[in-house]
């Protein structure tokens, strides 16, 4: 477990520049030690900010995009094409634009698929799909991701994983199918803790007045079924990036500055 680490910048426009800029130099760095990279995507407004911060950076170009993995936290389970999936979004943003190798963009199942509405037999698959990319010398039946980001919700959610709901408590399973999720749509499939944990780095992404109370709580030592931001950390760091408002109600004793 590695101890969180928090960078604040002044707004959510200057974080999610920040962040995309220390995400090209991520990717880049390695792909330069191991010839590829992986990364692990989120949604929401911090998510989606950030791919079109990453869309509009000239260095973007500094990245081999057809020697970049990309998978999702989580996904609603939706139709296709729909424009609350998250892979929708991430499309529009950037994914569009830059040359990936569709084989190596691993989006989540929709609910228009082979699974049709069964959700577990469509997340199983996904652990599937994560077990089969994993090598030797990774951790368990997950890629060891370079970079893993979660947006944080009001409630300390993180993918799909809310407080005292089933998917938080998985420790076996990489992978689950979310049934009743308080946030719409109910259906939604979801990484677990465990597979989460198996990244280099975790980074979590908050903005706004409405994510400081969730912050506070997560970083103040709560336990991740109440707060399940808090059980999200990486192998090597973990990396709360904030604005200045999400930040708000934390002590300044919290954030002394990141090394990059």
């Amino acid at each position: 477990m590695s101890t969180p680490q928090l960078v604040v910048h002044h707004d959510k426009e200057l974080m999610a520049q920040a962040a995309a800029a220390r995400l090209i130099t991520k990717i880049v760095d390695a792909q330069a030690s191991r010839g590829t990279a992986s990364v692990v995507l989120t949604g929401g407004r911090n998510g989606n900010g950030l791919l079109a911060a990453l869309a509009a950076a000239p260095a973007r170009d500094a990245i081999d995009w057809a020697r970049l993995d990309l998978w999702w936290g989580d996904e609603r389970y939706l139709p296709e094409g729909d424009p609350e999936r998250n892979v929708t979004q991430a499309r529009e943003a950037l994914l569009d634009s830059v040359p990936l190798d569709p084989e190596r963009v691993h989006a989540m199942p929709a609910s228009d698929g082979p699974y049709g509405t069964d959700v577990d037999a469509a997340a199983e698959a996904y652990a599937a799909e994560l077990a089969k990319a994993a090598g030797p010398e990774n951790h368990g039946p997950v890629p060891t991701f370079d970079v893993l980001m979660l947006g944080v919700g009001p409630d300390t959610h993180v993918a799909s994983l809310f407080p005292e709901l089933p998917a938080v408590r998985e420790t076996e399973r990489t992978v689950v199918g979310v049934h009743g999720a308080p946030k719409p749509p109910p259906t939604r499939i979801s990484l677990t803790l465990p597979a989460i944990r198996s990244a280099r780095e975790v980074w979590l992404l908050a903005a706004g007045e409405d994510k400081a109370e969730a912050a506070a709580i997560a970083l103040s030592g709560a336990g991740e079924i109440q707060a399940p931001a808090a059980g999200a950390y990486g192998r090597s760091r973990t990396l709360w990036l904030l604005d200045s408002a999400a930040a708000s109600q934390l002590p300044r004793s919290l954030y002394p500055p990141a090394s990059p």
